[in-house]
């Protein structure tokens, strides 16, 4: 009975050692938010059944979800229908949040929203009528160019826009947008002479609107991978997805890797698992 017991206990302590030592992994997905031929709600659960997630962080904030995280609203979004999905059947599995809180309302109140779109419509009047100057149109041809090829690869397979190449593309996009774009707005005269009213009723210049609105995506990105490194750290040993827009993903991907420097953390891509070793 004694070595019965003995051996009893050292089992327990095996496996508690195991649970311990098991890797918190996260695995970012870039998403596409709205259906589209060739990736839909169905792609993503097909993915989410692959990769077996504890929890699926969600590209959305609190107020999206009831107190005990079920969604509010019914949504279009693939990421939504894809949850709901998978955790209807595996109903140990949870969803939370990590955008930034309050995103829509901090945008509209500062006026950064409907800057961004008015600026780039402006912007591509110009360009078209051939207003800019040489250095000027070369930066938007870039941009234009760039958003054109990440569209053929966004057309293609999930693993097309979730790698390498084209989280390198996608950076290459962004820092035109919110740095090469906004170097032609802060050097001409149409953008601070233009204005809009924001919801408390004062007006703000495109140009300021629009810089409010690219400083923004280094905010809002880094506050989101600090948000997914405060969920891995509750929740140790478990296996993380995050969905996000796959234009997300560079910078979401460089801010992990920073921030689990150091730690029992491993950085996943999907299509590394497959059904017979995912581990669950």
């Amino acid at each position: 009975m004694k070595y019965l017991f003995a051996v009893i206990c050292s089992l327990l302590l095996t496996v508690q050692s195991f649970a311990q030592q098991k890797k918190t992994e996260i695995i970012v997905i870039g998403s596409i938010h709205q259906a589209v031929p060739n990736f839909n709600a169905d792609t993503l659960y097909y993915i989410l059944e692959r990769v077996q997630p504890d929890i699926i962080l969600a590209e959305i904030d609190s107020s999206f979800f009831t107190q005990d995280f079920q969604y509010k609203y019914p949504s279009k979004e693939n990421e939504q229908n894809a949850t709901i999905r998978y955790l209807a059947r595996h109903p140990k599995a949870m969803v939370r949040p990590f955008e930034f809180e309050g995103r829509n309302e901090y945008r509209r109140e500062r006026g950064m929203v409907p800057a961004d779109n008015l600026t780039i419509k402006l912007l591509n009047s110009l360009y078209k009528a051939n207003q800019l100057t040489a250095q000027q149109h070369a930066i938007v041809q870039a941009y234009h160019d760039i958003t054109d090829s990440l569209k053929v690869r966004a057309a293609k397979s999930p693993q097309h826009f979730n790698n390498g190449t084209t989280d390198a593309l996608a950076k290459r996009r962004q820092d035109l947008q919110h740095h090469g774009i906004a170097s032609i707005t802060n050097n001409r005269i149409e953008f601070d002479t233009t204005f809009l009213t924001k919801p408390n009723g004062e007006q703000i210049s495109y140009r300021n609107g629009y810089q409010l609105w690219a400083d923004f995506w280094d905010l809002r990105n880094q506050t989101m991978a600090r948000n997914i490194m405060r969920m891995a750290n509750h929740y140790p040993g478990k296996r993380l997805v995050v969905l996000t827009g796959f234009l997300h993903r560079y910078y979401i991907l460089s801010e992990l890797r920073k921030l689990t420097n150091g730690k029992d953390i491993e950085l996943k891509e999907f299509y590394h698992f497959t059904s017979a070793s995912n581990g669950k």
